[in-house]
């Protein structure tokens, strides 16, 4: 028997359960929670694998995918609510009833479409499948409580702004300082409510085969509500479009499903037809995929990548797109300058593993498992991995250093100390016009552009991004 919290809730089992098929969207969510918070899935990986081995309709589907990662989003604003109705809350109470509270919480409070005698009722549904009496009778206690007193988060007046926007904004404490040191309060709490909008899709145009006004004209045509980005001149965006990589137009190359923060890698790179490239951390292929789009097919593009089993991404992908000069290549980017000839490239990119933070809104988990002994740790291996980028880089060169966060420790302090070291390098501001062009009109760049740029999720509704472009010296 498992010990009992406030009003008998069930104290945390390190028992396996029986698995189970998810018989409907809330039991598809509570899945994906569960594996996220027992196993530390990626909640996108988990959500997939949990969809797949289900019948569920479409919409179904889509409402057990905003339940997984709407919960998420809003954990700490939720477990702040069920704290002062669950004793011993949340590491004394079951995981699976405290993910099936969690989700119901945020239905009760976020989802206005939903009736909240659905969501209750489901729950207590969930809880008598999974557990006993007892275990339903408490949870449709609590969740009949939360609709009689009402389901908003009363955060009290008169706390520091780093807790009020902790917790009206569900994002760790730690985080919300160092952004407001960063940013400042207004531009911290603008990120933080990005981050909990929901993605949009966009999708970048394979010039070498459609025009992107050819492809908007057919999405439009199939009843797809979809635009121009405003950020990138290779993307379209679609509001509500379902799964883009499951269209003909992906079958047929015509496109490639990437944020369109992502796209400017490539584009401010800026590689021309006939030139040496190398991506150094290239699965799963598609700033690659782009820079041979952008060099129209002709010229060399090295992709390599440390993991062997992600070589198939890249070859899946560049095969698709109809691009023959991409060449694939497995080797620890750190052991690149023992493989390649030194100064032997024309562009050098080096997209270096981060701490993904201006991803939360795809990845909502990562502002939960990262911490900052993991900044430290990352920003000292990107620096190894610039020193070793660099080695490759011809005389007159370009190397482009990126990444999806927006900690400056890994941005711009990694750039200014990798400079200081290679006086040989310098920043190049003369990126593509079109590149520099929505960017200025934003003000996210002014007139004192140096050459590298941090793109955050509320500039442009799109993801957090930094990129820096470097010339190596004749």
């Amino acid at each position: 028997m498992c010990g009992e919290g406030k009003g008998g809730f069930p104290l945390a089992e390190h028992h396996t359960r029986k698995k189970r098929s998810p018989a409907g969207p809330r039991e598809a969510a509570l899945e994906v929670l569960l594996r996220v918070e027992e196993q530390g899935a990626y909640s996108g990986l988990a959500l997939h694998g949990v969809l797949t081995d289900t019948e569920l309709s479409r919409p179904d589907k889509a409402l057990a995918t905003e339940l997984a990662y709407g919960t998420i989003q809003r954990l700490n604003s939720i477990d702040y609510v069920l704290s002062a109705r669950v004793k011993g809350w949340p590491r004394k109470v079951e995981p699976w009833v405290r993910c099936l509270l969690r989700l119901s919480y945020y239905q009760l409070r976020w989802l206005e479409r939903i009736p909240a005698h659905a969501a209750v009722d489901e729950a207590v549904r969930i809880a008598k499948k999974r557990g006993h009496a007892g275990i339903s009778g408490l949870v449709n206690g609590v969740l009949r409580g939360i609709v009689r007193e009402g389901a908003a988060v009363a955060v009290p007046t008169g706390l520091p702004a780093a807790e009020r926007i902790s917790l009206a904004h569900s994002h760790p404490l730690w985080l919300v300082e160092r952004w407001i040191a960063a940013y400042g309060e207004p531009t911290a709490e603008a990120m933080c409510e990005a981050n909990n909008e929901p993605p949009h899709a966009s999708v970048r145009v394979n010039r070498l085969r459609t025009t992107r006004e050819k492809l908007l004209s057919e999405m439009e045509e199939a009843g797809l509500n979809a635009s121009i980005s405003s950020l990138s001149a290779d993307a379209v965006v679609a509001v509500k479009a379902g799964s883009l990589a499951e269209t003909p137009w992906f079958r047929e190359g015509l496109l490639t499903v990437q944020d369109e923060s992502s796209m400017l890698v490539a584009a401010a790179a800026d590689p021309k037809p006939g030139m040496t490239v190398l991506d150094c951390c290239a699965a799963p292929g598609g700033k690659s995929t782009h820079l041979a789009e952008i060099m129209q097919n002709r010229g060399r593009v090295i992709a390599n990548d440390v993991h062997p089993h992600k070589r198939a991404l890249i070859d899946n992908q560049k095969e698709r797109l109809g691009l023959e000069i991409v060449e694939t290549m497995i080797s620890d980017a750190l052991a690149l300058p023992d493989l390649l000839p030194p100064q032997s490239m024309d562009v050098v990119l080096l997209d270096a593993p981060c701490s993904g933070f201006g991803v939360i809104r795809r990845k909502p988990e990562i502002k939960w498992n990262k911490t900052e002994q993991d900044i430290a740790g990352l920003a000292e291996l990107q620096g190894r991995l610039l020193r070793s980028a660099a080695a490759l880089v011809k005389p007159g060169g370009t190397l482009v250093y990126s990444t999806c966060t927006i900690a400056p420790e890994e941005n711009e302090q990694s750039v200014r100390r990798f400079l200081a070291e290679f006086p040989e390098f310098s920043l190049n501001p003369e990126w593509p016009a079109e590149v520099l062009r929505p960017l200025r009109e934003r003000g996210v760049v002014n007139g004192s552009f140096s050459g590298m740029v941090q793109l955050l999720p509320h500039h442009f509704g799109s993801d957090g991004f930094f990129i820096a472009r470097m010339r190596r010296g004749d």
